[in-house]
C-alpha cells in the first residue's frame, strides 16, 4: 500500500527520492520570477474578458535588476554632487581663512646724520664705543618672553605664536642673503597666504605709500653700494603677547639691530655702523597657529644713517664711513593728493653714533 504522501502508483522505480529529484536542479527563485517578461493572469483575472492568458510586464514592474541599477545611478549622482560641494567649500577652511587679510600698515623713516659718519678698521672697536656694546649677537638678541596659557589659547599655542614671530624677525633682519637683497622666499613662506599679493607687489613695484615698501617687510641693503663688513650683527629688544579675542593672539616685537657695513667690494675700506629700529605687530588666528605662519599687521622702521633724499622703499642705501647727509631733502609732500608718498625723515642723534 502506498504511503499517505506517495502517489497512487507508489514511488517511481529507479529514483530513491521519487520523481521530484529530476527537477531539483531547476529552481525558480523570486528574482527569476520577477525578471520574467510575461506574467500569467490570476484565476480571478482570467474570469474577466481577456483574449490572452498572459500579459507582458512593463519595464518598471518586471526587473529587480533595473531597480538596482536606478538606485546605483542615484548613489553615484549623490557621491559626485557631494565631491563637488566639498571641493567648492573645503571642510577645513575656516571663515578666517576665507576672509581677506588686513593690509599691512608700514612706515620707513630715514635718520640723517648731523655730520660725518664715524668709521674704524674693525667692527669690534665701533661696537665697544657705541650704545650697542652690551647688545647680544644675532638671534641671541631676540629672546622669547615668559609665556603661559590664556583664556582661549593653550601654552603650546602661545609658544607657537612667539616662535613664529621670532623666526620672522631673524629671517627678515639677520639672514645675510636677505640683507644682501638676494632672498625673500624664506620670509614669504611665514606669511598668511592672504598677504602674499601685497608682499609680492612690494618687491615688484616698491613704493613709499605706506603699503608697498619692501623695507617694511624686511631689512635689505642696496648690494651695488653696501655689504656686511663683519658677520656679527648686534641685537637688543623685547617681545610681548596678548589675546585680543577668543580666536586671535597678537605679538608685538620691538628690536634694535646694528649692522657693520662697508662699501661693496672694498675690503680695505673703513667699517661703519648702521642702526635699524623695528616695531612689528603680528596677528595669529587658529589656522595661522596650526600652520606656523603669521599676519604682519603693522611695521614701523627707523633707520640711519641715511640721506633724506634717497627713497628707502626698495632698498636701504646707508651713508658709510666719512660720508655726510648733504643738503638733500625728502621728496615733496602734496597734501591735496591722496596717493602722494609720505615723505618722512628724521635726524640721527649724535649719541646714537660710535664715539671714535
Amino acid at each position: 500500500m502506498a504511503g499517505l504522501g506517495d502517489p497512487p502508483g507508489g514511488t517511481p522505480e529507479g529514483s530513491p527520492g521519487g520523481g521530484e529529484d529530476e527537477y531539483r536542479s531547476v529552481v525558480f527563485d523570486e528574482s527569476f520570477v520577477r525578471a520574467a517578461r510575461l506574467e500569467e493572469f490570476s484565476a480571478q483575472e482570467r474570469m474577466a474578458d481577456h483574449a490572452h492568458a498572459v500579459r507582458r510586464r512593463t519595464p518598471l514592474r518586471r526587473a529587480g535588476l533595473s531597480r538596482q541599477a536606478l538606485i546605483l545611478v542615484v548613489l553615484v549622482a549623490v557621491a559626485v554632487g557631494t565631491a563637488l560641494y566639498m571641493g567648492v567649500r573645503h571642510p577645513y577652511q575656516s571663515p578666517a581663512a576665507q576672509r581677506a587679510a588686513e593690509p599691512v600698515r608700514m612706515t620707513v623713516v630715514p635718520l640723517a646724520p648731523q655730520g660725518e659718519v664715524p668709521g674704524a678698521a674693525d667692527a669690534a672697536h665701533l661696537y665697544e664705543h657705541s650704545p650697542a656694546a652690551e647688545f647680544q649677537a644675532a638671534a641671541r638678541g631676540v629672546p622669547l618672553p615668559g609665556h603661559h596659557r590664556t583664556a582661549h589659547f593653550s601654552d603650546d599655542q602661545v609658544m607657537n605664536a612667539l616662535t613664529t614671530a621670532k623666526q620672522y624677525i631673524v629671517r627678515s633682519a639677520l639672514d645675510p642673503d636677505v640683507l644682501g637683497g638676494e632672498e625673500v622666499r624664506s620670509v614669504r613662506v611665514l606669511l598668511d597666504p592672504a598677504q602674499l599679493e601685497q608682499f609680492d607687489r612690494s618687491f615688484e613695484r616698491p613704493a613709499r605709500n605706506g603699503r608697498h615698501a619692501a623695507t617694511g617687510w624686511l631689512v635689505r641693503f642696496d648690494p651695488a653700494r653696501t655689504e656686511l663688513a663683519d658677520a656679527e650683527i648686534r641685537v637688543h629688544g623685547s617681545m610681548r603677547f596678548t589675546e585680543t579675542d577668543a580666536s586671535t593672539l597678537e605679538v608685538t616685537a620691538d628690536h634694535t639691530m646694528v649692522y657693520p657695513l662697508r662699501p661693496a667690494g672694498d675690503d680695505r675700506a673703513e667699517t661703519s655702523l648702521f642702526t635699524v629700529r623695528r616695531e612689528l605687530h603680528f596677528r595669529f588666528d587658529r589656522d595661522d597657529l596650526r600652520l606656523r605662519q603669521t599676519q604682519l599687521v603693522a611695521s614701523h622702521v627707523q633707520a640711519g644713517p641715511l640721506s633724506c633724499a634717497d627713497d628707502p622703499a626698495g632698498h636701504l642705501r646707508p651713508l658709510l664711513a666719512g660720508q655726510t647727509a648733504g643738503t638733500g631733502l625728502p621728496a615733496g609732500t602734496d597734501p591735496y593728493t591722496e596717493d602722494n608718498p609720505k615723505a618722512l625723515c628724521g635726524t640721527l642723534a649724535a649719541s646714537a653714533q660710535p664715539k671714535v
